[in-house]
């Protein structure tokens, strides 16, 4: 069974898979897997920018969203003409020719992941390009055009190792996805630099200490070169946070509240 897998840590932003699909789609007819993408308003596979924190502490990372090719696939049941069916190799697709347009997999899909072609009057989405697999290719268009391998095809069993730690997108939706993730956006950091005011000299080493609340795990690190310090990929919910540093005061913040990237600004340590 074919599976994918994005990994959010490696993509860079190029938007390479995202025009290759359109390259691929547009105005390119593969019947009967697909008929041609319309030129705009489609997005079969969806790159989305996502600012994280604020400034200073700021990030872009990359959203990557396309069918899911759920195994237990909501689309398919929805459809009352049987034009969604699930091929051998795991790939769902929407057959163009017997699709009636009902949009009852628009609505059925919790991804909204399916599209509608208002000219040709069918429902379309991402094919993994199941027509190229035919004639012979290894992956479909956009992991050929990823140059940060942020996306890699193949069978699930051969992805075996790379998948260990991944995750499913939305798994309390219980599709049975066979897209795969790493480092999905559902865990924050907390970020913030420490210095000392009357020296006016920011803290390079100073111990901080996250703690959090609800499962009473704490993490520990060292200020950097810029005083600055970053906890990443943090579970939501209520943290504690002390810094310390031998000859300074320390600093406590209670009751942080983790439910999106967090800068919590800059701290005074005075000498004490």
């Amino acid at each position: 069974m074919k599976s994918l897998l994005i990994d959010i840590n490696k993509c860079n932003g190029c938007y390479n898979c995202q025009i290759a699909c359109k390259d691929e789609h547009v105005a390119n007819d593969w019947t009967p897997i697909a008929k041609p993408q319309p030129d705009t308003g489609h997005f079969w596979l969806k790159v989305t920018d996502v600012v994280q924190g604020s400034v200073p502490k700021v990030r872009v990372r990359y959203m990557i969203d396309i069918c899911q090719h759920c195994d237990d696939t909501p689309c398919m049941k929805a459809c009352k003409s049987n034009a969604v069916y699930k091929r051998e190799d795991g790939i769902v697709v929407i057959d163009p020719g017997k699709c009636t347009g009902s949009r009852n997999c628009l609505d059925a899909c919790p991804y909204k992941a399916v599209y509608f072609n208002s000219d040709l009057n069918i429902a379309q989405k991402c094919t993994m390009c199941a027509h190229l697999l035919d004639e012979g290719w290894k992956e479909p268009r956009c992991v050929d055009a990823c140059p940060t391998e942020a996306l890699q095809f193949g069978e699930e069993r051969d992805l075996k190792d790379l998948l260990a730690d991944a995750e499913l997108l939305h798994p309390e939706y219980g599709t049975y996805p066979r897209v795969y993730y790493k480092g999905l956006l559902n865990k924050y950091f907390i970020a913030g630099a420490v210095y000392d005011p009357d020296e006016d000299e920011v803290l390079e080493g100073a111990d901080v200490t996250l703690t959090n609340k609800a499962a009473g795990v704490s993490t520990k690190l060292a200020t950097d070169t810029f005083g600055d310090f970053w906890f990443e990929r943090q579970e939501p919910g209520a943290y504690r946070l002390k810094i310390e540093m031998a000859g300074y005061a320390p600093v406590v913040v209670e009751d942080i509240e983790l439910t999106k990237d967090l800068n919590i600004g800059d701290f005074e340590m005075r000498k004490g």
